[in-house]
């Protein structure tokens, strides 16, 4: 391949055994590991989208920076690409993202700015646009929460490889609600390639959880791509504990070191996996493993020992 930019997508999907077990043989579960992408996670399908279609159309030429609002994973992933693209870039992040993905970031030569933790991913998306209105001429705000882009990345590449991944046999698709990205585009795609496709957002049960890069939907910044009429058929509230647990069986059980998000996500498709059991129905549910373990080790932000 030409260079490091095109390793992005055709992540392994692998079935979801031992936590499953309790599922009717008609019934598989599978999640797509999204950290095997060159930055590690799903937001490098986005962040290569947005930043490659800004220099096609010339939103984003030399003298220009780079500048965004992340919880983290989007960072990383700007980092390297435009280390890889040789953009300069800035990013706006809560204080209380994990020390790795700072560390990372700065090690790529990233600016980096921070918001009031409080805030959560509100707080540092209003960073953001204070910046760039100061100084409109100095950035490319790619705005992930609002760019086209962000869901068209996951209608290109996400949705025909779960598609093709299945061999046409997915008939589930359930994944959270952060920018929103991954789970209106993957759900555009699949239902273009197959109507009765059922798609799940899972979302926190409360506004205050412990489920980092999630929203919920209803105490946030409500993100312009987020269009679930007739795109996304439920919205499944899962917990803080839920998703923290189902991540610690995932590594136990699966020997899958995966982030929070992620739990949530296999968490609510096991749940639907459950339902199509109780109603005697075959299924075949795909979620998205978003990131790994180990962006959240330090502190205790990993373990179930954690008090949140």
């Amino acid at each position: 391949m030409p260079s490091i930019v095109e390793a992005v997508g055709n992540t392994p999907l692998v079935r979801l055994r031992r936590v499953a077990a309790d599922l009717a043989p008609e019934v598989t579960v599978y999640a797509k590991l999204e950290w095997f992408n060159p930055g590690g996670s799903v937001k490098d399908r986005p962040a290569r989208q947005m930043l490659l279609d800004a220099l096609a159309d010339g939103r984003l030429r030399e003298g220009v920076r780079v500048i965004d609002s992340t919880s983290g994973n989007t960072g990383v992933a700007y980092a390297w690409l435009c280390a890889a693209l040789g953009i300069p870039c800035t990013l706006v992040m809560p204080e209380n993202v994990s020390h790795g993905r700072k560390a990372f970031a700065r090690a790529l030569g990233v600016e980096i700015l921070f918001s009031d933790p409080m805030l959560g991913s509100d707080g540092a998306i209003l960073k953001a646009k204070e910046v760039v209105a100061d100084d409109p001429e100095r950035y490319f705000y790619p705005d992930q929460y609002a760019n086209p882009s962000n869901p068209a990345a996951h209608e290109r590449t996400t949705a025909p490889e779960i598609f093709a991944q299945t061999r046409g046999r997915v008939t589930h698709f359930v994944t959270g609600i952060g920018t929103t990205g991954t789970i209106m585009g993957t759900s555009r795609g699949l239902k273009r390639l197959k109507p009765g496709v059922v798609t799940v957002a899972v979302e926190p049960d409360d506004a205050f959880h412990g489920l980092e890069g999630l929203k919920h939907i209803e105490s946030s910044i409500r993100p312009p791509i987020w269009q679930p009429e007739g795109v996304v058929d439920e919205i499944l509230p899962i917990s803080t504990e839920e998703g923290w647990e189902m991540a610690e069986r995932l590594v136990h059980d699966e020997g899958l070191a995966v982030g929070h998000s992620s739990g949530a996500n296999v968490a609510g498709a096991l749940k639907i996996g459950r339902r199509l059991k109780e109603a005697g129905q075959s299924g075949c549910v795909v979620t998205v493993c978003a990131d790994r373990a180990d962006r959240y080790f330090e502190a205790g932000r990993w373990s179930a020992e954690h008090t949140w």
